[in-house]
């Protein structure tokens, strides 16, 4: 059973940065595709980026060329690098299998930017 557990959200001012992690257990962590998935305040949780068992990495247009997916097989840990934050990019924050299981949506965490 895979869990997973997301840790680096908080409260920051637009324009700043923060690294998010996700700490996966389980084994075939490495043949995974992985993303990081996020759900605003009142609206459906959308896929922000992407990045496949090879290292190739995907974003959606709204955040694109301001964060950073990243993973490190080693450590069963996935990354997303969040710079020039804006109040748009408040959510709570979640890492998953591309695509998604259902079953292993772990708890989450908020960032929240202050404009």
């Amino acid at each position: 059973q895979v869990q997973l557990v997301e840790s680096g959200g908080g409260l920051v001012q637009a324009g700043g940065s923060l690294r998010l992690s996700c700490a996966a257990s389980g084994r075939n962590f490495s043949i995974n595709a992985w993303g990081w998935y996020r759900q605003a305040p009142g609206k459906q949780r959308e896929l922000v980026a992407t990045i496949a068992s090879g290292g190739s990495t995907n974003y959606s247009d709204s955040v694109k060329g301001r964060f950073t997916i990243s993973r490190d097989n080693a450590k069963n840990t996935v990354y997303l690098q969040m710079n020039s934050l804006k109040p748009e990019d408040t959510a709570v924050y979640y890492c998953n299998t591309v695509p998604e299981a259902m079953e292993y949506w772990g708890k989450g965490t908020l960032v929240t930017v202050s404009s």
